[in-house]
């Protein structure tokens, strides 16, 4: 059974209600020191594309996350920071938005002196372990401090038959990286991890990025479904009659449905995007069922009722929205992520929170679960959210959220971004470029369809949130624009040379 409606105009409503807390505060925490952490990150996963979510396609199967979120919490509005897979890891690690944390783009490396989470957890006492996909510092898989136990990849990896670097041991596997990566994380959790010592568990993995590419069980399981098309997929003048001249452009440039990532010039045939929503459900699908099988091993080992356990995508992504397949804008198909979290005798089954919380939320959460103070310097931009998990009610929470992109030499056709996304109204500045900005009302509008930038009626809202959002980007030191010089023949010029 569904859940009742998420659109936005029921968010809003409950909202104000004070309707996110649903159920009673939950029972006592675990005794510090047995409070482990199970951190699951997957890659391009879509906010609405679980099973239980009304906005899901009807055919699509996620019952380990639909069980997660009816035995735990639906972080029903959350969102990232920056949505591009390495700034938004980094945020992830570090509490901090892009402009802090100085990962900017997928080939900038971590800077010196940065600190992740997981370093307090270890000097608390923890022992802590990565799976996964890393993708900060690109081509560099060597461990990184923090973990103990350290499995990873090079860059973006492969669907089939990685290569790992296995605590600085490179070994070579054969089948589906997916499969894989939750072998290796049941694997460390059977043999590896000490039982005597809270853990942490980092399980991040590379599905669904494309090329979405499921396993070969699953190819063709959701073949010919009926997809449900965004109503702002069709080239109609509706569509595009108030938006910025740069969104129809990208439209028939990389990461436009009617170009595919270069399909025309590269590939025969050019893939079509019903095969590419496709095989994005049933790579979808593939994610649940391993998560599924390192979630049921906690339970089938006693480790369940004293692990937090989180999941959540890096960013969101769009299938048609706008014209699109991609992220790195500033719409909502883009910035929300699936965000659930599961404690028992923490949070109460069923729970749905509705306050806004973003990746930078996520370091200072687990630490304020696992009882480790959250540190002061470097200083982290998120709040824990443990309160909101637990039922309890807070006297003030955000009432917005800040977005950061900026422009990467090597997808020129998304401009650099900055936007404020209140509880209705989100306006989006783009800079650099001669066109118009957005400004969109999600309440009446939630596939922000209209751009409201020129009518009348919303000029003091608009200047409103357009000073704030700078005042606070200045506040914090978020305006000085991280240039690099490009590496390689542009985009643009590679398609001339054609």
């Amino acid at each position: 059974m569904r859940p009742p409606s998420t659109s936005p105009f029921y968010l809003v409503l409950a909202f104000f209600l004070g309707a996110w807390t649903i159920t009673s505060p939950a029972e006592a925490d675990p005794p510090a020191g047995q409070r482990n952490i199970l951190l699951i990150l997957s890659d391009d996963h879509r906010h609405d594309f679980m099973g239980f979510m009304e906005q899901a396609p009807a055919f699509l199967e996620t019952p380990h996350l639909d069980r997660i979120a009816s035995e735990g919490a639906h972080l029903i509005n959350a969102f990232v920071s920056t949505s591009l897979c390495s700034p938004s890891r980094a945020s992830i690690l570090t509490g901090q938005y892009m402009h802090h944390h100085r990962v900017v783009d997928n080939q900038r490396p971590v800077a010196e002196g940065t600190r992740f989470f997981p370093e307090y957890l270890q000097a608390a006492g923890y022992q802590t372990a990565f799976i996964g996909k890393w993708h900060m510092g690109h081509e560099n898989d060597e461990p990184r401090k923090g973990f103990d136990y350290w499995v990873s990849f090079k860059g973006q990896g492969t669907y089939f038959d990685p290569e790992l670097n296995i605590n600085g041991k490179r070994q070579s596997f054969k089948g589906y990286t997916t499969d894989i990566l939750a072998e290796q994380a049941l694997n460390w959790l059977h043999e590896k991890r000490a039982p005597n010592k809270p853990f942490l568990l980092y399980l991040s993995f590379k599905a669904v990025h494309y090329p979405f590419t499921p396993a070969p069980r699953h190819h063709g399981r959701y073949q010919d479904k009926p997809i449900p098309y965004p109503e702002t997929m069709a080239f109609t003048e509706e569509n595009y009659r108030t938006q910025p001249k740069w969104l129809k452009e990208r439209r028939f440039g990389i990461h436009g449905i009617d170009h595919m990532e270069t399909g025309a010039f590269d590939q025969d045939p050019v893939p079509s995007f019903d095969d590419l929503y496709w095989r994005f459900c049933e790579t979808v699908h593939g994610l649940d069922e391993n998560v599924g099988k390192v979630f049921d091993y906690l339970g089938q080992n006693s480790l369940k009722d004293n692990t937090l356990t989180m999941y959540l995508g890096d960013n969101g992504f769009a299938l048609g929205e706008h014209g699109f397949y991609d992220k790195r804008d500033a719409f909502e198909a883009s910035i929300r992520i699936p965000m659930l979290a599961h404690a028992p005798g923490v949070i109460q089954p069923g729970t749905e929170i509705s306050p806004m919380v973003q990746n930078i939320d996520v370091a200072p959460t687990l630490l304020s679960y696992a009882g480790v103070p959250i540190p002061e310097k470097p200083a982290m931009d998120g709040q824990s959210f443990l309160p909101l998990l637990k039922g309890e009610a807070l006297e003030s929470w955000r009432d917005h959220i800040l977005y950061e992109y900026h422009w990467e030499w090597n997808f020129p056709a998304q401009p650099t971004t900055l936007a404020i996304r209140g509880d209705r109204y989100k306006y989006i500045y783009y800079h650099g470029i001669w066109d118009r900005n957005g400004f969109y009302d999600l309440q009446t509008d939630p596939h922000e369809r209209h751009n409201l930038i020129d009518i009348p009626a919303f000029q003091e809202r608009i200047q409103a949130m357009r000073t704030q959002l700078f005042t606070e980007l200045e506040t914090s030191g978020g305006l000085t624009m991280p240039l690099r010089p490009p590496k390689g023949v542009q985009f643009y010029d590679r398609k001339l040379q054609r």
